[in-house]
């Protein structure tokens, strides 16, 4: 080949051509890195602040992974669900290790500035209740409980009480394989998905992602309680409710407990 003139240029890296976002412009680091606003000169209050704060950002992507988990299901897309489910559960698992963090405050720090704090409580994350009621818990007594909730919050919270549940996909998972789902049946396609894997694998080992579900959000409840416990003892939250005892009866709640009960039958 010839002489053109001009050298050849090496091959650009990624990125470099044309680009004008940057990685804290993408993530919005400085709206997010402003949203800290401690109440008290506390050196703790950021610590509990930044700990709540990663939850809700943990809810939201939740909330999204299980709309799709529920969407795939009524799809007949088990594989798909499946796959979503194992990210639930990973990001779950974060949550209640994430309690670990929290515990390194001491009652003595939490109580310098736990006083700013009524009678904003944790009892109204929106987001947790979405969960909730997305999950099978849905209780419309708790919109009484949100009256500083804006518009479109309480709005969200009495979709999910009238949107199907994760439970409802799986019953019509069920159902599209044949199974009868009414109330006097289920139990019977339950013990025929676990007794007959060879045949409705899938559907079992998508129960087994339910329950897994349904376990790690009660092993948080139980992790949260006994930090709350450490915390303040039994002194009332700042929201009202009774505080540890409150959170201690929810931990005996299920989201499924037809699946749990199922074991009782096999």
């Amino acid at each position: 080949m010839g002489v053109t003139g001009d050298a050849p240029r090496p091959p650009r890296s990624f990125g470099e051509e044309g680009g004008r976002l940057s990685y804290g412009g993408y993530l919005r680091l400085p709206e997010l890195l402003d949203q800290q606003r401690p109440q008290s000169e506390a050196p703790d209050e950021l610590l509990f602040i930044t700990v709540h704060q990663v939850y809700e950002l943990w809810f939201k992507l939740l909330l999204h992974e299980l709309e799709s988990a529920r969407d795939a299901m009524f799809a007949g897309e088990l594989w798909r669900t499946r796959h979503l489910f194992r990210r639930v559960h990973a990001a779950e698992r974060v949550l209640v290790e994430q309690v670990e963090v929290l515990e390194t405050m001491t009652p003595q720090d939490f109580l310098a500035f736990r006083s700013k704090l009524s009678p904003a409580s944790g009892f109204q994350s929106v987001q947790f209740r979405e969960l909730e009621f997305l999950s099978g818990l849905k209780d419309e007594r708790y919109l009484g409980s949100f009256r500083h909730a804006g518009t479109d919050e309480l709005a969200r919270l009495r979709r999910r009480l009238d949107e199907p549940t994760l439970w409802d996909a799986y019953l019509a998972a069920l159902s599209g394989r044949g199974l009868p789902v009414s109330d006097e049946e289920i139990m019977g396609s339950l013990l025929t998905v676990a007794r007959d894997r060879r045949s409705y694998d899938d559907l079992w080992q998508l129960a087994e992602d339910l329950l897994t579900h349904d376990e790690t959000a009660a092993l948080w409840r139980m992790r949260h309680v006994q930090m709350v416990e450490r915390q303040i003892g039994t002194k009332s939250g700042t929201g009202g409710s009774t505080g540890a005892p409150y959170l201690r009866d929810r931990t005996r709640l299920h989201y499924f407990p037809l699946l749990w009960e199922l074991r009782a039958w096999l």
